[in-house]
């Protein structure tokens, strides 16, 4: 089938003579001042004064150049990359708090970025493809677009990647790639093909090539670009379907309108399904901030949403812990237990939960458990060995111990406990020689001062003042 020489449309069947199409005989007429019934064309719009300005381009270009430059001068480091805390406070998306509250986190982050590279090279993206964009669809048009496509991008980096920190602006210049590409091939415009091809060559590579380097690249956020092109390529083609003429203002606002319910649909959707993981991971970033009490809110919530979901019981046993609710703690690893009866984590902090009540006889019923679970369970011995310690059966806590470090010689903490167990026989040399064990596996002022007790009891005074001033040292430095 032969193909319009001007435009390079499909011509029907059969046509002979000067191949050119139906809108193409039109247009020709229309040049000449001519009349004609058939359905007009309208010109490239990027060849009409009116639609020769990018002043929304630029003004995009100014407030993210503008906001960097803000960032800069507070403190940020922008030459390097920034702290993910700093990107945060300037409204970076982050799916712990955009979905338990802060949505317009979804489009603060389009015009931040992090660093001199990042927004150099998309600053050059939005200015070659917005200028073009710009003079294709309209100004208010273009910016409706951009700021859609850039929402949709968010909310796919959301869901895709839900407590990974995301900026930039580049799931809008994905957006208005994927709305120029869908425009060249559905448009109806009188602009020869070959004048065309160009362009949108151009078009295609840069979204193959940078989708292709996201994929290769950890840092690159490609979920963002892929949600930003989809959106786009929806959008560019409602509008030269459905409204492809710049004065047919309530259809295009309607395609726009489609768009936004599609991201307001997804949010929703995002917020239902995803929710229970944001709010356990925003609670534990609230429990490394010491506020236990707030992360203990954001964890009750992320329970009562997924009751089954084992991170959020984890979470808030280790919240009561810190508030000292050792009780509440008990029952969130109680539950874990329920839910994972193979979880040897769960039953260790759960004996040692009984045995910060002062209920040794649980705790060793618990950790005779997990022996059933793992016969070879270093955590096992430590704790049964602890629970001997705080019934003061101190020679059956040793030889808990010593199987400890039989199984795990770098077990933390198991040499300490060995030797205040032997100090308490007074075996001073056995309990010397494993105060200084632990000591290269990770010394600590109490070891230290137990350390400096063995040396006074045995006269070496010397070397227990040396002792005590190592745990000053440590107090000091934490």
């Amino acid at each position: 089938m032969a193909n319009c020489v001007q435009c390079g449309r499909q011509l029907p069947a059969l046509t002979f003579g000067r191949k050119l199409c139906q809108w193409c005989v039109q247009h020709e007429a229309a040049q000449r001042g001519e009349d004609s019934p058939i359905q007009r064309v309208e010109p490239a719009p990027w060849l009409r004064s009116q639609s020769s300005s990018m002043a929304v381009t630029q003004a995009i270009f100014g407030i993210n150049v503008a906001v960097f430059v803000a960032m800069a001068l507070a403190g940020v480091s922008m030459l390097d990359n920034p702290s993910g805390q700093d990107l945060v406070h300037w409204g970076a998306n982050f799916g712990p708090l955009t979905v338990s509250g802060q949505w317009w986190r979804l489009l603060t982050c389009v015009f931040i970025h992090g660093g001199l590279l990042h927004i150099a090279i998309n600053m050059w993206c939005l200015w070659n493809l917005g200028r073009l964009a710009e003079s294709l669809y309209g100004h208010w048009t273009f910016a409706a677009v951009y700021l859609i496509t850039g929402l949709a991008a968010s909310l796919a980096s959301l869901i895709w990647n839900p407590v990974v920190l995301s900026v930039g602006a580049s799931g809008a210049i994905f957006g208005i790639a994927g709305a120029l590409i869908a425009s060249f091939y559905l448009g109806e415009f009188s602009l020869p093909r070959a004048a065309m091809s160009g362009v949108l060559r151009s078009v295609l590579i840069f979204a193959g090539y940078s989708l292709v380097f996201g994929a290769m690249s950890r840092s690159t956020d490609n979920a963002a670009h892929v949600g930003g092109l989809l959106m786009g390529l929806l959008l560019g083609a409602l509008i030269a379907l459905v409204a492809p003429q710049h004065d047919d203002a309530v259809r295009r606002v309607g395609v726009l309108l489609a768009g936004i319910v599609l991201v307001y649909g997804g949010a929703a959707w995002l917020h239902h399904s995803h929710a229970y993981v944001l709010h356990a991971a925003n609670g534990q970033r609230l429990l490394t901030e010491n506020n236990a009490d707030q992360a203990i809110a954001e964890l009750q919530t992320a329970v009562r949403q997924r009751p089954g979901y084992v991170p959020a019981h984890y979470g808030l046993a280790r919240a009561y812990w810190v508030k000292g609710d050792f009780a509440s703690a008990g029952g969130e690893f109680k539950r874990v237990i329920e839910l994972n009866p193979k979880d040897e984590r769960a039953y260790f902090y759960l004996g040692m939960a009984y045995l910060e009540q002062k209920r040794p006889q649980p705790a060793r019923e618990i950790f005779a458990q997990l022996l059933r679970v793992n016969p070879k369970s270093p955590d096992a011995h430590f704790g049964l060995g602890a629970v001997s310690s705080d019934e003061q059966k101190y020679p059956e806590a040793i030889e808990e111990f010593n199987l400890t470090a039989k199984l795990d010689p770098d077990y933390d903490g198991v040499y300490q406990e060995m030797g205040l167990a032997q100090a308490r026989l007074k075996l001073y040399d056995d309990a010397i020689t494993s105060f200084l064990k632990q000591q290269k596996i990770g010394d600590n002022p109490e070891n230290e001062n137990a350390l400096a007790s063995a040396y006074e009891a045995k006269g070496m005074h010397h070397e227990a003042e040396d002792a005590s001033q190592r745990a000053k040292q440590f107090q000091d430095q934490h």
